[in-house]
């Protein structure tokens, strides 16, 4: 709704880009600015006549989207696209809820390795375990947490009802106990291609960067951003 004014007769699509309703637009007063007020006979929604906040583009969730997916953090973003900061973490959330995880093929070869950052104070650890298909290089499932068997299996567990065919990971000893013998590979050259997405992820999410003032406030900010850089 960008700078469009709505007459009576308008319909409602809603304040954001992804909200559909249908409803008719009634007057409903003005704002403390001035403008023109309605309200969904459908969804009970108000809107005003015409917006002026950036936030509300209708372009604006595309690019959060990419913006966030070439690693700028959450104040760069704000600042680009001129709007809060608030906003910005509100649409991130939002955005977030529509992403479902991809459909795992069965019988195929996964790569797991962990990758650790931390949250708010480089004492406060957290453990990024996620798996990649070996042939598409695709992140299939990703968990967030210690560094424990309770991280490693909400990953394996995914795999296992994938039923792979055989999943490649280091030398970590948890692995030995989660994941079937006949299944579990740890050899040379077996994780090359998940050491090269954890260099790719640290290169592209500052949040990830070994060297960096850059770090996440929020465990599920963190995780809203992993799911639009993977599966986005």
């Amino acid at each position: 709704m960008d700078n469009i004014k709505l007459g009576v007769s308008k319909v409602c699509f809603g304040q954001k880009d992804s909200d559909v309703c249908g409803g008719k637009l009634i007057k409903h007063g003005f704002t403390s600015s001035g403008k023109a007020r309605f309200k969904c006979s459908k969804c009970n929604k108000t809107i005003v006549e015409y917006y002026t906040s950036n936030a509300y583009k209708s372009n604006t969730n595309k690019k959060i989207i990419q913006l966030t997916k070439e690693g700028l953090g959450i104040r760069s973003t704000a600042r680009i696209l001129k709007i809060s900061t608030t906003t910005l973490l509100k649409r991130i959330v939002s955005i977030v809820r529509k992403i479902e995880q991809p459909i795992i093929s069965k019988g195929k070869t996964y790569e797991v390795d962990e990758l650790c950052t931390y949250i708010r104070h480089k004492r406060n650890f957290i453990w990024l375990v996620y798996a990649l298909e070996k042939n598409s290089k695709n992140v299939v499932s990703f968990n967030v947490g210690k560094r424990t068997n309770k991280t490693l299996s909400h990953v394996l567990d995914t795999l296992k009802l994938s039923e792979a065919k055989m999943i490649f990971t280091d030398r970590l000893k948890n692995y030995r106990y989660l994941i079937d013998e006949k299944l579990h590979s740890v050899k040379r050259f077996g994780t090359n291609h998940i050491e090269r997405k954890n260099l790719t992820l640290r290169t592209h999410l500052k949040r990830l960067n070994r060297r960096t003032i850059c770090f996440s406030k929020s465990l599920v900010v963190f995780t809203a951003v992993l799911k639009i850089y993977f599966w986005i």
